[in-house]
């Protein structure tokens, strides 16, 4: 059984998060630095890099959107139109996409499989975490919608909305920024095949 806790503990269990997701991600980055795909001048790579830029971007646009719903409200109140109505993740589901797309800018397939492992495993740690904490604060009424809602793969059968929506502008532009940074992998690991293409670094792994 999981152990509700306080707020201030959900503050560590975000911070924690992000801390354990960039040290995965700097792990798998340590891995493509000296890895290239089979094949990095076929179509199969290139498809797969076209791939990641269009998953990245809906990411960003995708986390944007959720955010203009649960901005500041995460622990006021049980978020769940719009997007929650079909997800109760669904930001995390949009990180879901842009971890993959990251990873498929390589050409890998490997590696973008191994960011999206390390993104999965991370946040369904968190959410249960999460999840701890809103049973404690709001008790049958989350426990309600936990039984409507699946945790991250959307039902859109049950989506609802409403008319109008408060939107808070600072938690809007913050979580966009965040999603922007990762466009900044495709710059990284076009940088990453020069320096292996002109010899500063040695490739000594070829993965599919």
């Amino acid at each position: 059984m999981t152990t509700p806790i306080s707020t201030q503990g959900l503050q560590r269990t975000q911070r924690l998060r992000k801390a354990v997701l960039l040290i995965g991600i700097l792990a798998v980055l340590a891995l493509a630095a000296v890895s290239r795909s089979f094949g990095d001048e076929s179509l199969f790579h290139e498809l797969l890099e076209v791939a990641g830029l269009a998953l990245i971007a809906v990411c960003i646009v995708g986390r944007a959107w959720c955010s203009l719903y649960i901005g500041g409200r995460k622990t006021a109140e049980i978020v769940q139109r719009g997007p929650y109505s079909i997800s109760r993740n669904p930001l995390y589901v949009f990180s879901f996409m842009g971890a993959f797309g990251m990873g498929a800018l390589t050409g890998s397939l490997t590696i973008a499989l191994l960011f999206l492992l390390i993104s999965v495993l991370v946040f369904t740690a968190t959410v249960k975490r999460e999840e701890a904490w809103l049973s404690e604060a709001f008790g049958p009424d989350y426990a309600a919608y936990m039984a409507r809602t699946p945790r991250f793969w959307p039902d859109p059968s049950k989506w609802r909305d409403q008319d109008t929506l408060e939107v808070r502008p600072i938690f809007f532009l913050r979580t966009l920024r965040d999603g922007a940074v990762m466009a900044l992998a495709y710059p990284l690991f076009e940088s990453l095949e020069y320096v292996q293409d002109v010899g500063w670094v040695r490739v000594i792994l070829a993965l599919p």
